[in-house]
């Protein structure tokens, strides 16, 4: 399993890195959608695992959206979806992954179903508008998750002792996500510290609002991107499956790898937008 795992993460490494660094934007955020529209068809999945022919439906629809959000760029539109998305994030998931595992999915279908056509396109969304700031600034972003995701297993598989959830996911501890919020913190540090302040949003964060508001920021992040892990794991226990899919061998699906960047991503854009106003 880990050699699987590891080769399948060389493979999207192969793949990112070169569309990230020698391609136009517009590459990355053709990956961008092809990750997404992925992401939507395991959602659909996960929320009616019975209608699989659904979920393709399900998936054009949300392509569609981003296309449209993609070709047209009409601000109003990009503003209230990314008004829409920060609201739930804030304030409705929370809530909605302190009921745990006592949720009926009959009952919450729809509500999921309307949810992915928001959250999966502001994603995109907020993820383009980071590029387009700078390549340097998304990657801030970007880094921030994987690191407060590095930093909680290893700190949690060598000292976890306390559950973070465990009704919702058993292996992920306080002491993990501790770790994992250490790390970042000094990840921040270091960006605001050595980087030049425009190059990333921890560095412009600083120079704007200071070191303590700069680390507030950081803690938020990493808070909403154990939420965001925490939510889809909630939703995968009420499923009752392990992955949202099979596509990526040794690492489940597209949307068990962008789990926490959901939430994270339309934070960190408006962020972005407070620092540069």
């Amino acid at each position: 399993m880990l050699k699987t795992r590891i080769a399948t993460a060389i493979v999207m490494l192969g793949i990112l890195l070169p569309v990230l660094f020698l391609l136009p934007p517009i590459y990355l955020s053709g990956l961008f959608f092809l990750v997404l529209v992925a992401a939507a068809w395991e959602w659909s999945r996960l929320i009616a695992p019975n209608a699989s022919y659904a979920a393709y439906f399900y998936a054009l629809v949300c392509a569609m959206i981003v296309l449209f959000l993609g070709l047209f760029a009409i601000p109003s539109v990009e503003i209230a979806l990314l008004s829409i998305a920060l609201a739930f994030w804030l304030i409705g998931m929370p809530m909605i992954v302190s009921q745990g595992i006592h949720l009926s999915l009959l009952r919450w279908r729809f509500i999921f179903s309307v949810l992915g056509f928001i959250i999966l396109p502001t994603a995109w969304l907020s993820l383009d508008v980071l590029r387009e700031i700078g390549l340097w600034w998304l990657l801030s972003a970007l880094i921030l998750v994987w690191l407060a995701d590095i930093g909680a297993y290893f700190v949690g598989k060598s000292f976890g002792r306390r559950k973070l959830a465990s009704q919702i996911s058993p292996a992920k501890s306080v002491e993990g996500a501790v770790g994992g919020l250490v790390l970042c913190l000094m990840y921040a540090t270091a960006c605001a510290w050595y980087f030049p302040a425009g190059d990333t949003l921890f560095g412009a964060s600083q120079s704007k609002w200071g070191w303590g508001w700069m680390l507030l920021m950081t803690v938020i992040l990493v808070a909403y991107s154990i939420m965001g892990d925490l939510f889809e794991s909630q939703l995968k226990r009420i499923a009752k499956v392990k992955d949202s899919s099979h596509l990526l061998p040794g690492h489940g699906g597209f949307l068990d790898r962008v789990d926490a960047l959901l939430p994270v991503m339309p934070i960190a854009a408006l962020f972005s937008i407070m620092v540069r106003s």
